[in-house]
C-alpha cells in the first residue's frame, strides 16, 4: 500500500492542504496562465475554424475581407458580452449558472447537458485534428498507429490534470505562446506584404458583390454570407471558458477577467480573422492533402527569400505548433469541465461526488469522468474527424443562445436599476443573442440529417437522467428533514443546556455526526437500546468538507460550520436531556474518509475503551444506481478501520 502511495505521489503529486493560507495560490491563475489555460480552446479554432468558413463560400472568395471584418467584430462582441458575466457571477459557473439564476433550473439543466456533451467532443475533435495535423508530417504507413497516440495523448492530459491546474498550463505554456508569436509573425508579414493590394482588393470585392446582387439577388448574398459566417462559429467560443471559470482567477477577480477576456479576444480575434483576410489576399486555392493555412504559410514562407532548407523548417515548426496547439485546447476542456460537473452536483444534478477535491485540490473525477468519455468516443469513432465534427459545435451555440437570452431578460427587468447604461448592456447581450442564435439554427440546418440529430438525442438522455439524480436526492434529502423534525429540541433547550460532566472512567461511544443531526440521534437511539446503561460518554465527530470551496471565498465553509455547529447544539442537548454527556470534536478535509479514520485512530488513542458506530440509509428501492448516488462513507471507514484493528458498528436507518 505504501508502495502505490508512493507512486501515486510521484505521478501526480504530493497532497495539497486545502487550509493551508498559500492553497489558493497553487490553483488560482494569473491573466497570463488563464489565457493560456482557459483561452487555448478558442485559440486553437484559428487552426480549423477560419478554413471552415472560408470553403464554404465557394465560389465566391470576394466575401472574405467581409468575413474577416465579421469574425473580428464578432469576437469583440462576445468578449464584451461575457464580460458582464464575470461581473454578474464573480464566482463562476458560466452559461450554466447564468441560465439557471436567469432563466431557470429546467432551462440551467439544458445549457449544462449541451455544455457536457459539447465538452467531451471538443476533446476528441481537438486531439484528433491535433493528431493529424502532426502525422501529415510523417510518413503514410505512420497512420495505422495514429488512434494509439490519440488515446495516449488523452491518458497524458488526465494525468497532467490530475496533478493540478497550474501544472498542467505551466507545461503547456510555451506551446500557446509559441503558437501565437509563429501564427502573429506570419499573419502581419502576410498581409503587409499585400498592403499596396489591399484597397485594391476592398474595391474589387465590393465591385463583385453588387454584380453577384444583381444576378442572384441581395437576399441570396446575405444567405450565402451567413451560412459560411455560421459554419466558422467554432470560432466564436473562445471567451465563454474565462466566463465559466471565473472561480479559477487570482484575484481580484473582476479585474482579472477583464484583463483575460482582452487577451482571449484580442488574439483570437488577431488570428481567425487575420486568417481569412490572409486566405482573401493570398486568393488560397484547396490543394489535396494539405489545410488552407498550410498552403498559405507555405507560400508566404516562400517570398521570405531563405534557403529552402530553413523554409522547410519554419513551415514544419508552424505546422506542429498549429498541431500542439489543438491539445492545449483539449486540456484547457479538462480544466474547466470538471467544474462544470461540480457546478451541477452541487445543485444535486449530477451525483455528489463530483463536489470532491482530490488531496491535489482537483475534481479528480469530474477529470477523470470527461476523459474518460473522450477516450470512449474516439475509440468507437476510431478517431475519424469526418464524423466528430458532424457531432460538434452545435450544443455551445445552444447554451450560448440560452445565457444570452437570460442577460437581456436581466438587463431589461433591471433597467430602472441601471439608468442609461442598460440600454448598452442590453444591446450587447442582445447581439450575442442574435449571433448565437443565428448560428444555431444554421448550423442545425446544415448538420442534422448529417448526424446531429444523435447530438440532440445524447443530451436529452444526459437531461432525463440528471432529472432522474435530482429526484432521488430530492427525495432523500426531505426524509433527512423530516427525521431532524421528529427530534428537534425548542431552541430554549439550546440556549440554556444542561450539560453533564463526562465520567473518564467510564466507556465512550464514538457516533458520527452531519449537518442533520436526525440520523446521529438515531443511531445514539441504537445504542441505547442495544447496550442499556454501558456508554455514559459520547464523542460526536463531524467533518466539513472541503470542495470546490477552497477555489472561491470561505463564506461557504463558515456556513457549512455553522450548520454543523447547530447540529452538535442538538446532539449535546438530546443527550443531556437523556442522563449522558456529550462532546464534539470537528475536522476539515477533502477526503471525508481519510479525514474521519485520522481522528478516530486519535481518539482510540486516547481512549482506548471507545467504540465507533455510524448508520448506513435503508432505501426502499435498492438499485444499484440510487446507491451509488451515495458515497458509502461507513462502509469505505469500517473496512479500514478493521484492518488496523478498529471497530466500527454500522447501524440501520430505514426510510420509508
Amino acid at each position: 500500500m505504501l508502495k502505490l502511495e508512493r507512486v501515486r505521489d510521484w505521478i501526480i503529486g504530493p497532497p495539497r492542504d486545502p487550509i493551508a493560507p498559500d492553497a489558493r495560490r497553487h490553483i488560482l491563475l494569473v491573466a497570463l496562465l488563464a489565457w493560456a489555460g482557459l483561452g487555448a480552446n478558442g485559440l486553437s479554432s484559428a487552426s480549423y475554424g477560419p478554413e471552415k468558413a472560408y470553403l464554404a463560400l465557394g465560389a465566391h472568395p470576394e466575401l472574405g475581407l467581409l468575413l474577416a471584418l465579421a469574425t473580428i467584430v464578432t469576437v469583440f462582441i462576445l468578449s464584451l458580452a461575457y464580460s458582464q458575466v464575470v461581473e454578474l457571477f464573480p464566482s463562476g459557473g458560466g452559461n450554466y449558472k447564468i441560465v439557471s439564476k436567469l432563466l431557470g433550473a429546467r432551462l440551467g439543466l439544458v445549457a449544462g447537458s449541451a455544455l457536457l456533451v459539447d465538452y467531451v467532443l471538443t476533446i476528441a475533435v481537438s486531439v484528433v485534428s491535433g493528431t493529424d495535423a502532426l502525422f501529415s508530417l510523417l510518413a503514410p504507413e505512420a497512420q495505422a498507429h495514429k488512434l494509439l497516440v490519440e488515446v495516449g495523448l488523452v491518458l497524458v492530459l488526465i494525468v497532467l490534470n490530475l496533478r493540478g491546474i497550474q501544472d498542467s498550463i505551466r507545461f503547456l505554456l510555451p506551446l500557446a505562446v509559441g503558437f501565437l508569436l509563429m501564427h502573429g509573425a506570419l499573419i502581419i508579414y502576410g498581409i503587409v506584404s499585400k498592403a499596396d493590394g489591399l484597397i485594391t482588393t476592398w474595391g474589387q470585392s465590393t465591385a463583385d458583390i453588387a454584380a453577384l446582387s444583381r444576378d442572384v439577388g441581395w437576399p441570396v448574398v446575405v444567405a450565402l454570407f451567413l451560412r459560411a459566417y455560421s459554419l466558422g462559429g467554432s470560432t466564436y467560443a473562445g471567451p465563454e471558458a474565462i466566463a465559466n471559470n471565473v472561480n479559477l482567477l487570482a484575484e481580484p477577480r473582476a479585474r482579472t477577467g477583464r484583463a483575460t477576456l482582452l487577451y482571449v479576444g484580442t488574439s483570437l480575434a488577431f488570428t481567425a480573422g487575420g486568417m481569412v483576410l490572409l486566405y482573401t489576399l493570398w486568393n488560397v486555392q484547396p490543394a489535396y492533402g494539405q489545410t488552407l493555412n498550410a498552403v498559405v504559410f507555405k507560400a508566404i514562407i516562400g517570398q521570405l527569400g531563405i534557403e529552402s532548407r530553413v523554409a522547410n523548417v519554419i513551415l514544419l515548426l508552424t505546422l506542429a505548433l498549429e498541431g500542439a496547439i489543438l491539445f492545449v485546447a483539449a486540456n484547457s476542456i479538462l480544466i474547466f469541465a470538471p467544474s462544470l460537473l461540480g457546478n451541477m452536483a452541487a445543485d444535486s444534478w449530477l451525483p455528489h461526488r463530483f463536489c470532491n477535491l482530490s488531496n491535489r485540490l482537483v475534481k479528480q473525477n469530474g477529470v477523470a469522468f470527461v476523459g474518460g468519455c473522450a477516450l470512449i468516443i474516439l475509440v468507437l469513432s476510431r478517431g475519424s474527424l469526418a464524423l466528430l465534427v458532424v457531432l460538434y459545435s452545435i450544443n455551445v451555440f445552444l447554451s450560448l443562445a440560452l445565457a444570452k437570452a437570460g442577460l437581456c431578460r436581466h438587463w431589461w427587468q433591471h433597467r430602472h436599476e441601471q439608468n442609461s447604461r442598460w440600454i448598452r448592456r442590453m444591446f450587447i447581450s442582445a447581439a450575442g443573442f442574435t449571433v448565437a442564435t443565428g448560428i444555431l439554427l444554421v448550423t442545425l440546418s446544415e448538420k442534422f440529417f448529417e448526424g446531429g440529430w444523435a447530438t440532440l438525442c445524447l443530451t436529452l438522455v444526459i437531461i432525463g437522467g440528471c432529472a432522474f439524480v435530482r429526484r432521488h436526492y430530492r427525495r432523500v434529502e426531505k426524509l433527512r428533514i423530516q427525521m431532524d423534525a421528529d427530534f428537534a429540541l425548542p431552541i430554549q433547550a439550546l440556549s440554556n443546556p444542561h450539560r453533564i460532566a463526562p465520567s473518564l472512567d467510564s466507556p465512550t461511544a464514538v457516533i458520527l455526526a452531519t449537518e442533520h443531526w436526525g440520523a446521529a440521534i438515531h443511531t445514539f437511539l441504537w445504542v441505547q437500546r442495544l447496550f442499556p446503561g454501558r456508554f455514559k460518554n459520547i464523542l460526536f465527530i463531524g467533518i466539513i468538507k472541503v470542495e470546490g470551496d477552497v477555489l472561491g471565498p470561505f463564506d461557504t465553509m463558515q456556513q457549512k460550520r455553522a450548520q454543523l455547529d447547530n447540529s452538535m447544539n442538538q446532539l449535546e442537548a438530546f443527550c443531556a436531556n437523556s442522563g449522558v454527556s456529550a462532546t464534539r470534536q470537528i475536522g476539515y478535509g477533502i477526503d471525508p474518509i481519510a479525514e474521519l479514520e485520522t481522528l478516530i485512530k486519535e481518539v482510540v488513542s486516547r481512549l482506548p475503551e471507545c467504540v465507533c458506530f455510524s448508520s448506513k440509509l435503508i432505501l426502499p428501492e435498492a438499485w444499484w444506481f440510487t446507491e451509488w448516488l451515495h458515497n458509502q462513507t461507513p462502509l469505505v471507514l469500517q473496512r479500514r478501520l478493521h484492518l488496523d484493528g478498529i471497530p466500527l458498528v454500522i447501524l440501520p436507518i430505514k426510510f420509508n
